[in-house]
């Protein structure tokens, strides 16, 4: 009885782990491919290395973009992305800030 119990357990947490794994590669694709669609509509990216939500360098593996008013900005992770949308300005002057 017990056996059966831990084998469902097992199972079920292997299918919902795999989900969740493929939900972020997904996840990560979408922002790649947003990046590579802006860059044809010519939006320019600002190239910043610091998160500007997070303030912590941003690694270009696993990095997130996201175009506002024809500029791409980078994202340490997607989280940043929806904190951003919140007050891009905000966010903005610490870009430039860090340019200087």
């Amino acid at each position: 009885m017990f056996r059966r119990i831990f084998f469902v357990l097992v199972i079920f947490s292997l299918f919902f782990g795999f989900r969740s794994l493929q939900a972020q590669s997904d996840g990560q694709e979408h922002n790649h491919n947003a990046a590579k669609q802006s860059t044809t509509k010519e939006a320019e990216n600002v190239g910043n290395k610091i998160c500007p939500v997070m303030g912590v360098e941003i690694d270009e593996e696993t990095k997130a973009t996201y175009e506002y008013e024809g500029k791409i900005y980078n994202f340490c992770c997607p989280a940043c992305i929806d904190e951003f949308k919140k007050d891009p300005e905000k966010y903005i002057k610490k870009i430039e800030k860090e340019e200087d």
